[in-house]
Order: structure tokens, then sequence, then C-alpha cells
């Protein structure tokens, strides 16, 4: 007995020592991964003659804080600076004397189609300065040489690989899949391009779906390839008959047709950059990197006035993630801040989203009401400004949009699975109801809905849409007629969405701040952002304090392959429809669209 008590109390006192071992271990990490990170996020000299670098270690995201993690800390990338403070930092350093040219390496960055777009915007008017911009690949992608394309010189890996193949996406299709499992879905909606849950319903894409994608996808191409034409100087018919003949393979193949101007072996761009930056020595020449620049740059004084940039960034929910989504309450409750916030003159509203929920998008819209009531708000649209996005957002003062930017999408869904077929013939499970009234189980999920309940689901669709319509005809002060002609679900390109009054004009983030000061007469003020972005150590405490989160901080970033991001996707869709018993009405777009 008495070895069985030692055993006992042995055990207790290891696994004590343990636990507070483990302890002083994590409080130690958590304060070098703290100290490691002050010392990231703190500000950098800039030295004279300096050559502002844009890299993959440039990670540029809305709002500066999505790309947290250990790979941060190991030098796999860069602190995140968001896509405002990325073009301030660009059209900052055209005016410094501290900085000499642009070095812009292409390789791995991450960034969106829009991001794209508003970063080469401000590359281009960096140029006008009178620096140079200096691009430099070991490889390209169609996305990468779009954003290069702008440089004054561009020069590639003599021996990199070029896959210059145009722009496409994707669309999956599961009804044979469903079929095969015992799922049956009934989709409920109003909008001729309403294609939101036709992926549940059919296994190949509808004419009109089709229709639309298409013309999607050729106003995208139409805008990026005519600003890569006007600037290497060939014509949109060279261009489009070099790709449609897969003509590029490699950096020689890009280099006679004059889409980059030389070819370089390693050591080669090293004494390039030497002989630009006036440097002997590539390891003495002083690289700022575009985050670092950025957080150096003396703030707008002691200005108490302030616009504020309001992200709306994610998909919008009733309840959810507010890292992740946006949550129609808390989203609302910022607003409301703003809104009683005598120091906030004017408010820019930055909508990246393909919408969602129609009861959160509503709360979020009427709380935009009140705070447009009290000052002036301008939107500032992303990749996306669609559906439920467009919704809270259409009826500010003045929207801004990129020519790649995916809007419109005015429709109105709902949809219901049927597990039944699971439950009964896949699992051999009998299910029985017993109501107060006909129709209490047409909720259930477990069986289809009847003629009669269908007519009551569509009706609802129905006032919903025509809410819809109606909330834009208001703002953007059009007949109803000419809103549902231009709606019926269908998602229109920035660049197309201007011809037909969706929106104001092309321009960025940085534009709508601009002009959102001019419209209350300040020159001299501070830029405010909400919802506010977590500091370190909050972030830190929330890893953590979860398991799960402490394994994502430390995995290892994988590339993503196409049969991944299949996977991905395919996962995302069965926990969307998991959810959708409920049968709340959506106004979101019909897809994530993927554009390569």
């Amino acid at each position: 007995m008495k070895t069985f008590w030692k055993i006992v109390f042995g055990s207790l006192l290891g696994c004590l020592i343990a636990s507070v071992l483990g302890f002083i271990l994590l409080i130690s990490l958590v304060g070098s991964l703290g100290a490691s990170l002050e010392t990231a996020t703190s500000k950098v000299p800039v030295a004279a003659q300096s050559v502002l670098r844009i890299d993959a270690n440039s990670v540029v995201s809305e709002r500066g804080a999505e790309n947290f993690s250990i790979q941060a800390l190991q030098g796999g990338m860069g602190s995140p600076v968001s896509l405002y403070d990325a073009v301030r930092g660009i059209d900052a350093a055209a005016t410094d004397p501290r900085i000499k040219f642009i070095y812009l390496q292409t390789d791995d960055m991450v960034v969106s189609v829009s991001q794209a777009e508003e970063l080469r915007t401000a590359l281009s008017r960096f140029r006008e300065s009178g620096k140079p911009v200096i691009a430099y690949a070991n490889n390209h992608s169609m996305l990468t040489y779009y954003l290069a394309s702008v440089a004054d010189k561009v020069l590639m890996n003599t021996y990199g690989e070029a896959y210059i193949i145009g722009l496409g996406t994707r669309s999956l299709f599961l009804k044979d899949l469903l079929d095969k499992v015992g799922v049956e879905v009934q989709l409920i909606r109003h909008g001729k391009y309403k294609s939101a849950g036709e992926m549940f319903i059919s296994n190949h894409i509808s004419e009109a779906n089709k229709q639309q994608t298409q013309a999607m996808v050729d106003g995208l191409w139409s805008s990026m390839a005519d600003e890569i034409c006007s600037s290497r100087g060939f014509s949109r018919e060279e261009l489009d008959s070099w790709i449609s003949g897969l003509e590029f393979e490699d950096a020689q193949s890009l280099l006679d047709k004059n889409l980059i101007d030389t070819v370089y072996h390693t050591d080669e761009i090293s004494d390039y950059l030497c002989n630009l930056a006036g440097a002997s020595d590539f390891e003495k020449i002083h690289f700022t990197a575009l985050a670092d620049y950025a957080k150096s740059l003396v703030s707008t004084g002691k200005a108490k006035e302030k616009i504020a940039i309001l992200y709306a960034d994610g998909e919008i929910v009733t309840e959810g993630d507010p890292e992740r989504d946006i949550v129609g309450t808390e989203l609302a409750a910022e607003i409301a801040k703003v809104r009683k916030d005598s120091t906030i003159k004017a408010v820019v509203f930055r909508v990246n989203s393909p919408g969602g929920s129609v009861q959160a998008s509503e709360v979020i819209r009427h709380e935009i009401e009140l705070l447009q009531a009290a000052k002036p708000v301008v939107a500032s649209y992303g990749d996306y400004a669609a559906s439920g996005g467009y919704w809270i957002s259409s009826g500010v003062n003045k929207i801004f949009t990129d020519n790649t930017t995916l809007t419109g999408s005015i429709g109105v869904f709902s949809m219901i699975p049927n597990f039944g077929g699971v439950v009964s013939d896949k699992l051999h499970v009998g299910v029985d109801f017993t109501t107060s009234h006909d129709h209490s189980d047409m909720m259930s999920g477990l069986r289809k809905l009847d003629g009669e309940e269908v007519e009551y689901m569509q009706e609802s669709v129905e006032k919903i849409y025509d809410k819809f319509v109606g909330l834009v005809a208001d703002g953007r002060g059009m007949p109803a007629e000419k809103v549902d002609e231009i709606a019926q679900g269908r998602v229109w390109c920035g660049c197309d969405a201007l011809g037909i009054g969706l929106v104001d004009e092309k321009g960025g983030l940085c534009d709508a701040v601009s002009y959102a000061a001019s419209m209350v007469g300040l020159q001299n003020y501070k830029v405010e952002v909400f919802p506010k972005v977590k500091t370190t150590m909050e972030r830190l405490m929330e890893m953590f304090s979860s398991t799960e989160s402490v394994k994502a901080f430390f995995a290892e970033k994988e590339p993503v392959s196409a049969w991944n991001q299949t996977l991905m996707q395919l996962e995302d869709t069965y926990e969307y429809l998991k959810t959708s018993s409920d049968a709340q009405m959506m106004a979101r777009m019909p897809y994530i669209y993927e554009i390569r």
C-alpha cells in the first residue's frame, strides 16, 4: 500500500511540476513573441538613398491584421500592412527625397485582383514623379504580370516560367453527388441571374449564369488587358492573339513579344540594382520594406478632426466570428459609435463582402442610414460589394469602385435542404412528426416542401426582392423599373457597374478618403479605423486560450493546390448546407469567384 501511495503522490507531484514549468514556458514564449512583434511593429528609420521594396514580405490585406502567424516572426512573411497604408506609403514615397526608386518583386505576392489594381494605380502615380519602378520576378502568373507591367523596367529570371494564359473562374455543381447521398434541395429565388444555390439543384451551369459569368470575366479581362497594353505599347488584338495561341511559356517568350525588357541571372539583377542605387555592393543597398515605410510616415499632426474608415469585410451573418465575418449587430454597434463621435466629420464605408443574411444586412443598412443623417458617408468597394454588400451601401452619398470589383447581384433567395433521404435510406432511421398544424414540420429539413409551402416561401422572397429594389431606387435616384432591369441577381464588374449607374466613380480607398475629407472641407485630419484592430497581446492571448488556435498559429503554411482549393470549397459548401434548414432569406453572390 505504501508503494501505491508513493506512486500516486509521485505522479501528482510530477504533474504539478510539469504544469508549473509549462506555464512558465508559455509566459516566456508569449513574452518573447510579444517582444518580437513589438520590434516588428515599431518604426524603422528610413535612410537617405533608400529603395522602397515591395515583395512577398509586403503582406497587403484589407485591414492589415489578417495574416498573423508564427511565420511573421520566423521571417516567412512581413508585418501585415493595410491596403490604405500601402497605397498611402507609395504615394508618400513619390515626394520623399530619401526614396530613390521602388523595387517590386512579385514572386509569391498574395494579393486579390482589386488589391492589385489599387497598388498598380498607386505605382503608376509614383512613376509620374520621375522616379522609376523596377519589377523583377523569377516566374509570372497572369495576376503578377498585370501588377508588374506598370513598371519602367520589367525584368525576369533568365530561366523563369510564365503562365500568361488569361483569366478564368470555376463553378462546382453538386446535384449528382447530393442525389447519391439522398439530399434534395429546394431553391426559391427571385432574379433571372440569381444563381446562388444553383450548384445544389443542377449538375451544370444555367444559360443565364453562364451569360453573367462570361460577361464578368470579359469585363475584368478588358480592364486588366487595357492597362497592360497601355503600359507596354502593344494592342489588345496582339495580346489576345498571343494568349489564345499559348505563345507564352518562359522568360524568353515574354521578351520576344516585349512583355518584359530584359532577362537576368540572380547575380546580374543584383549588379543592376547596385548601379541604379549607386551602391558598391548589394548588401549596402538601403532597402526599406513597404510595411516599415508605411509605419514610418508622420501622422497628420495633432488634428482633432477625423475621417473614419468603417470596414465591412466578410460574409454578412446574424451570428459568427467578427474577426472573420460581418456580424450584423456587432457592426451596427460600431456604426453607432462612429455616429456619436463628434470628432469624426465624415465616414468612408469600405465594403468587401459577397453578401449574406438579409436580416443582418438590413440591421447594418438601417444604422448606416442613421449615420448618414449625421455626417457624410462615402463607400469604397473592394473585391466584392454584391447582394447584401450592395444592400448595406447603395444609399450612401457617393460610391467609389475598382474596375475589378464585383458588385450588384440585386436578388434574393431561400434554400431548403431535405435530408430525409439520408436519414431513411442511408442511415435506416425512421422519423415521425406529431404537429399542432398542417405545416408545423416544414422547416425540419427532413421532408420536401409541398406546393402550398413553396408558394408561402416564394411570397417572402418576392417581398424582400421588392424591398431591395426599392432601397436601391431610393439610394441611387433611379426608377424602380430601371433598377429591376439591371437587377435580377446579376453580378457586374465595377467598370460595367459605372455605366449603368450602380456606382459613381472609379477609384480606390485613398480616393474615397480624400473625397470624404473634401466634402467637409478638411485638409488636416486623422484617419481612424473601425472596428478597431486588436492589439498584438490581445490576439496572442486569444490564440493561446484555444488549442486549435495554437495549432493554427504554429502551422506551416503550404501552397494551396487547385485540388486542395476544390476540397476546401466542398467543405465550406457542406457547412453552409448543414446550417440552411432554417430557410433564412439570403442576399448573397452565387459564389466566391476565384479569378485566376
